[in-house]
């Protein structure tokens, strides 16, 4: 029993470790969140980045990388199945951090499996959430198998748009919402209705920015989520999004996806009205990615997207200043809408 209770805390100190090396603004939301559910959230994170660094390996044939995910998801929702030995594709990664990730890939998954501090509900819940994200991820990789810097793919229609982003990211905020009716605080049943509508629009806005800001680079590897239906109606092509020269053409949809990324915002920040006054850590953990993504499309609007030598990015110095932003807005229970 000891030997356990030794092997759980061995466990969340490697579990800390990896969670601050794979996450930048994500970890910050982290450690002012409520003590009863950071580590279910952190834990959930740190199981879809592990899928994520899966699915973004830039060497390896998509199949393989697809049979990995596969059998990585297999295990997450059935202890008895096998873990996929990662060696070789934590050999080749060029970051550090998610390379140990890989290489320690069994910790998180132990984890999940064998702590007390989950119930079978919570589990339940993380499982379901990773698996959304697991068929996202693996829908990505289908999607883009024959994409390259010399053959685009795009999305078809904004169907998949919007079913991409609830599936990598809208999951997330059911589960974040889960977890805090289930630890912190109740709330009837009407309002939880419209609680989870405004959690699923607040991941999906999150992803939304990364995609807008991730563009040019998504390009590169032949991959555009701007929906090909979508372009023709402005008379573009994929391959049009290569050459900067065209970013005159391309602003009047590149400004609806910004105004479409700051309704969800909206969203989101009513989201936080609607958290009880007395969570104050929960508040202040949402509203942290709020003002970072309000901070982005900013710079989104001002710069030329389609330069891939300009990569638009809110620094850290800039992060920390956020932080305090955030705390500030909490205690003052100010709007962070005013500030678009």
């Amino acid at each position: 029993m000891e030997e356990d209770t030794l092997s759980i805390s061995v466990s969340e100190n490697r579990i800390d470790t990896l969670l601050e090396g794979t996450s930048r603004s994500f970890y910050l939301s982290l450690k002012v969140l409520p003590k009863n559910i950071r580590r279910h959230i952190g834990l959930t994170y740190l199981l879809a980045r592990l899928a994520d660094t899966i699915a973004d390996s830039k060497v390896g044939e998509n199949k393989i990388l697809l049979q990995s995910l596969k059998e990585y998801n297999a295990r997450i929702q059935d202890s008895n199945k096998e873990l996929p030995d990662f060696t070789k594709l934590a050999s080749i990664q060029e970051n550090k951090s998610e390379s140990e990730l890989l290489s320690d890939a069994i910790i998180p998954v132990n984890y999940l499996e064998k702590t007390d501090k989950f119930t079978d509900s919570d589990r339940q819940k993380i499982r379901r959430c990773l698996d959304i994200i697991i068929s996202g991820q693996s829908l990505d990789l289908e999607r883009f198998t024959d994409a390259s810097g010399n053959q685009i793919i795009s999305l078809d229609n904004e169907e998949e748009l919007d079913d991409y982003t609830y599936r990598v990211a809208g999951s997330v905020g059911e589960l974040w919402t889960h977890m805090s009716l289930d630890h912190l605080f109740e709330m009837d049943s009407e309002m939880q209705e419209i609680l989870f509508i405004k959690a699923l629009n607040f991941g999906k806005s999150l992803q939304l920015i990364n995609i807008l800001r991730d563009l040019p680079e998504d390009l590169l590897m032949g991959r555009c989520y701007v929906p090909k239906e979508t372009l023709e109606k402005y008379d573009l092509t994929p391959e049009d999004l290569k050459d900067s020269k065209n970013m005159e053409a391309f602003k009047p949809l590149f400004d609806i996806y910004l105004d479409r990324a700051i309704s969800y915002l909206n969203n989101a920040i009513e989201y936080i009205e609607m958290l009880p006054k007395n969570q104050y850590r929960l508040r202040l953990s949402c509203m942290l990615p709020v003002l970072i993504g309000q901070r982005t499309l900013i710079l989104l609007r001002k710069e030329n997207i389609l330069d891939s030598k300009n990569r638009i990015k809110v620094m850290r110095p800039e992060i920390r200043k956020i932080m305090w932003q955030s705390i500030a807005l909490c205690l003052l229970r100010r709007n962070p809408k005013k500030m678009m």
